[in-house]
């Protein structure tokens, strides 16, 4: 839910952050990732508790150069704020990723400093990217968070399960899948299937879940399959979500 920094009030995000966070959380989500304004304005008034994962980067849609995500918090404000892990987003082979890399080094020690976890988004994002799902470069976009101390990696599905074990195979961390744009609901879970089917650990989706019909049911449908091992079909008829 960090998209409002970059794109401000999207659908699904526009109103009450709070009774979207409520959803995702009886839904079985986890955790729930954004910036400072969920610990400090989306208060959540029922519902069982979830996570949180600060962010610590971002950019926004009107910057001159959005893939270039600058340092907004740090460490110590994620653990005044009670979060249960932070996040950076390091977007791979665009002019600006050694300034990103460099971030990601420095985050990362004041992480194992404070012993509290890192996911890093590694997106291959850029002038030197041609395509950022191709297998080789999302390969290296992992490998480099792990090689630099990150603890979970979220990065881009690569198109097919067989591409997409070459990057978890390859990387010492848990992978975990971007939802990317919205998709169908059949489909959406197809791909987190065949993710976790080949070694991936989960997923981290933000339109596909906020901007869904009915956000609870997506993510209880997703809770199925990552978490209890449910076949595509068998969870749609579980949560009875009509296609």
């Amino acid at each position: 839910m960090d998209h409002g920094l970059t794109e401000g009030p999207i659908k699904g995000l526009d109103r009450d952050l709070g009774e979207m966070v409520n959803k995702v959380a009886l839904g079985g989500a986890n955790a729930v990732l954004g910036h400072v304004g969920i610990p400090l304005y989306a208060h959540r008034g029922y519902g069982p508790d979830i996570g949180l994962i600060l962010h610590l980067s971002g950019s926004t849609s009107l910057s001159p150069d959005s893939n270039y995500k600058v340092l907004v918090n740090d460490v110590v404000e994620a653990v005044k704020f009670g979060a249960d892990g932070v996040s950076l987003h390091v977007n791979i082979g665009t002019k600006t990723d050694a300034e990103m890399l460099e971030t990601l080094g420095q985050v990362s020690r004041d992480c194992r400093e404070f012993g509290i976890p890192l996911l890093a988004m590694m997106y291959p994002r850029g002038e030197n990217i041609e395509d950022e799902h191709d297998v080789q470069v999302v390969k290296i976009a992992a490998r480099v968070a792990a090689e630099l101390g990150a603890d979970i990696v979220k990065t881009n599905w690569t198109g097919d399960p067989d591409s997409f074990k070459e990057v978890v195979d390859g990387c010492m961390v848990p992978v975990i899948i971007a939802g990317g744009a919205k998709a169908g609901i059949k489909d959406l879970l197809e791909i987190t299937k065949q993710s976790i089917d080949v070694g991936g650990a989960g997923v981290a989706y933000g339109r596909n879940v906020f901007q869904a019909e009915n956000p609870m049911k997506v993510v209880k449908a997703l809770y199925l399959i990552v978490h209890e091992n449910y076949g595509v079909n068998e969870a749609l008829k579980e949560v009875n979500i009509k296609l």
